[in-house]
């Protein structure tokens, strides 16, 4: 073989390694099963709450109670390096003001002012730096290994679970 084919050969082997340790960056259907994938994943908004009518608590529960905690999840994704964009929902704050466990959700204030997504919608996050407090109401990118397990917390239960995860800001 010519030194030029093994430099070739070597530089694809290389560029393939390096290839393989990126994370695989998904969207929040794709957190779906493919049969559900069709629905729309933000609820519609009510501006007029007189359009609701009478509301019935007893009927219809409380409305901040999570509908889908037991949504289904797509399991190939277990053990899979994604990188995934959204909003934080924070689970605790340290001294420092920074939050290090949270909700990853597909839009902002889900969880808080909404009834929570399904449980396939949101994923249970430990990160390996504190995010700024201050810093909440921006997107951010979060990539790790994803662990399809349910994780219930006081907010909702997540289908999905990373740990160890790099938090970056999501730039638009």
């Amino acid at each position: 073989m010519k030194p030029a084919l093994y430099l070739i050969a070597g530089i694809l082997l290389l560029s393939g390694s390096a290839l393989a340790g990126m994370p695989m960056e998904i969207g929040w259907a794709e957190l779906l099963p493919p049969e559900l994938r069709d629905r729309p994943l933000m609820p519609e908004p009510v501006h007029d709450l007189s359009a609701l009518g009478e509301f019935d608590e007893e009927l219809l529960g409380d409305p901040a109670v999570q509908l889908e905690p037991a949504a289904p999840v797509v399991a190939e994704l277990d053990g899979r390096h994604i990188r995934l964009p959204g909003y934080i929902v924070p689970l605790g704050i340290t001294e420092a003001m920074e939050v290090e466990e949270f909700l990853l959700v597909p839009w902002f204030g889900a969880c808080i002012h909404v009834p929570p997504p399904p449980s396939n919608q949101i994923v249970h996050v430990r990160s390996t730096s504190g995010i700024p407090l201050d810093a909440l109401y921006q997107p951010f990118w979060i990539s790790g290994e994803v662990r399809v397990e349910q994780v219930e917390s006081e907010m909702a239960t997540a289908g999905y679970r990373i740990s160890a995860a790099s938090v970056e800001p999501y730039l638009y």
